[in-house]
């Protein structure tokens, strides 16, 4: 009867031990992820392909839902939900951002970056002075912070007619991410600057609300852009690279070691956009000219140089105290 007892007794504390040997380290935790990029662009994918590598590299722990093309709302409402939490994380220009701390917004400077390359380390808060400072203005101000970053092409600009310099545009309503750094750009090149979001940028600009706009390659051709403007000027005035923002409580709920996971990933998908934009480039512009788009660069009499001086020029009269930032993105080696 003893020995009996003694077995059940044993049977019985190691079926209660079962549950808990069964359980995972952590509860999944699942986050929302918002982005207004269309099918097949490259924030698309590279958004597609973090929730994918996450999910495997936690084991499960961490599960991404992707949210594109504008599901959540535009780019306000997308900046709002992460601020409140409604929205884990997302991604966009960094001046979506300056609602919050407007400093953000330096990081999509004109002719800013020498290059791709630099545009993402000069927003590696690891690297970036600049981007540590305004970071913490963002969890002070806002409840979320920059964890990423990456490559998207570089902007170029589109018109149903043939720009070669600033004066072309003068006069002339031009499309505008609806943030105030972009309309100072517009307003340098030249243009009325009329704030559009990109879900009805197309049927503006078919409707003539606006008769041009500026994009990457990528855009251009996934929006179909094609079909409702002929030139392309190669402008070449922004690097876009795009920030990954992710509301702070969120952030701080996620374990160390999955965080680091998260981090490492988004880092390393980052650097593989650069390889896509290398790799994609000539084969949207090929796809472009194959609808009909004309591109103009400088060997067409494209007055690059005269748009950037004027662009800058505008940039530093509407945000002087940017100087001391621009300063040290440029130091970034």
């Amino acid at each position: 009867m003893k020995t009996r007892m003694s077995t059940f007794l044993s049977v019985a504390t190691i079926a209660a031990s079962l549950p808990l040997l069964a359980a995972p380290a952590h509860a999944q935790i699942k986050l929302r992820y918002a982005h207004v990029g269309v099918a097949n662009a490259p924030q698309t994918l590279y958004a597609d392909e973090v929730a994918k590598l996450v999910k495997e590299r936690t084991s499960g722990r961490i599960e991404i839902q992707v949210f594109p093309n504008s599901q959540l709302g535009g780019v306000g409402e997308l900046v709002d939900g992460v601020k409140s939490g409604a929205i884990s994380m997302g991604h966009h220009d960094f001046a979506s951002l300056g609602k919050i701390v407007s400093s953000t917004a330096v990081f999509n400077t004109p002719f800013v970056y020498r290059d791709p390359g630099h545009s993402l380390r000069a927003t590696d808060e690891r690297l970036s002075p600049a981007l540590r400072e305004i970071n913490q203005q963002l969890v002070d101000k806002g409840n979320m912070r920059i964890v990423a970053s990456f490559f998207q092409g570089t902007r170029e600009l589109t018109s149903k007619e043939k720009v070669l310099s600033p004066k072309d545009m003068q006069g002339k309503k031009y499309r505008g991410v609806p943030i105030k750094l972009w309309s100072s750009m517009i307003t340098g090149m030249g243009a009325v600057a009329t704030p559009v979001e990109v879900s009805e940028l197309a049927t503006a600009l078919a409707t003539g609300l606006v008769i041009g706009q500026e994009n990457p390659l990528p855009n251009i051709y996934n929006l179909k852009l094609y079909e409702v403007q002929k030139y392309v000027m190669m402008t070449n005035h922004m690097q876009s690279v795009l920030a990954v923002f992710v509301n702070e409580k969120v952030w701080q709920g996620i374990p160390p070691a999955d965080r680091k996971i998260l981090e490492d990933t988004m880092a390393e998908v980052g650097r593989k956009t650069l390889d896509w934009d290398r790799e994609t480039s000539a084969k949207y512009r090929a796809d472009l000219e194959a609808r009909g788009m004309v591109f103009v660069e400088e060997k067409d009499g494209l007055d690059i140089e005269g748009f950037r001086k004027a662009v800058l020029a505008q940039v530093n009269k509407d945000f002087p105290e940017w100087t001391a930032y621009i300063e040290q993105i440029r130091a970034v080696k």
